[in-house]
């Protein structure tokens, strides 16, 4: 018997390899026969391995999710496509009926375990079921994408007397200190007045996790992530070191 063949794609390395490892651990016999950055290299490899399974993020470079999901189509073998997505539950439940499945990011382990087992359960009834229409779904996830045109891009941040304009790729982490929100960048220090919470609802989920209550790191800069004798969990990232709250360790599971 052939073995389950997957590919994951996502633009965010620490978010393939948190998806991959979670995927041994929940799913051992599952092939995971390449990974990609964008959505030309997902195409390109689905195209070579014609693999079962693709986990596919929505939003990548080159090609997004829903230009590959699109493509896929044409294809005489499609694989099942299971929807990597920051959309919030309310939003999903426009479209999920329509997918094999979804997965939310940051991914949570039982609900991959749920993912994994619906899958399987496809692959094994081997029915003469239609795969869920990608067209449909298509349309439904199209009408969801301007949400992500509001994403905060630019931050006016003060430094001293002067007003800086700072690019979000270029911040390292937010931090909330008393009345003040301070940006770290790996140059410098700012200052805004938005409360950390409302802050966090203008940010692009799939860019910048919130670690603790007063902590949000944009995800590319991380270096690592460690652990000392206690359990404690750290942050590394451009000479800092910023702790994890426990409650929010599961973003980082099996990594």
């Amino acid at each position: 018997m052939n073995s389950i063949t997957a590919i994951i794609a996502d633009d965010e390395p620490l978010l393939r390899h948190h998806l991959d490892k979670s995927l041994s651990e929940v799913w051992p016999d599952l092939e995971i026969v390449a990974t990609c950055g964008d959505g030309k290299q997902a195409l390109e490899k689905i195209v070579q391995y014609t693999p079962d399974i693709v986990f596919l993020d929505i939003r990548m470079p080159e090609l997004d999710g829903m230009a590959v999901a699109k493509q896929l189509v044409q294809l005489e073998q499609q694989p099942l496509v299971v929807f990597v997505t920051a959309f919030d539950q309310y939003a999903i439940n426009a479209f999920e009926q329509n997918a094999l499945d979804y997965l939310l990011k940051p991914i949570n382990e039982e609900r991959l375990e749920h993912c994994c087992q619906k899958l399987q359960q496809h692959l094994h009834a081997k029915s003469n079921k239609q795969a869920p229409d990608i067209n449909h779904l298509l349309a439904q996830i199209s009408q969801l994408t301007p949400k992500q045109q509001q994403y905060l891009r630019w931050i006016k941040a003060a430094q001293g007397d002067d007003i800086h304009l700072i690019s979000t790729n270029d911040v390292l982490y937010f931090k909330a200190e008393e009345k003040y929100v301070s940006i770290y960048t790996d140059e410098s220090e700012y200052l805004i007045r938005t409360p950390i919470k409302e802050l966090l609802q203008q940010l692009d989920p799939d860019l910048f996790w919130k670690i603790h209550r007063s902590t949000v790191v944009r995800v590319a800069a991380i270096d690592k992530v460690t652990k000392d004798f206690t359990g404690r969990m750290y942050v590394k990232m451009a000479g800092h070191k910023l702790a994890v709250s426990r409650a929010q360790q599961g973003l980082f599971k099996g990594m």
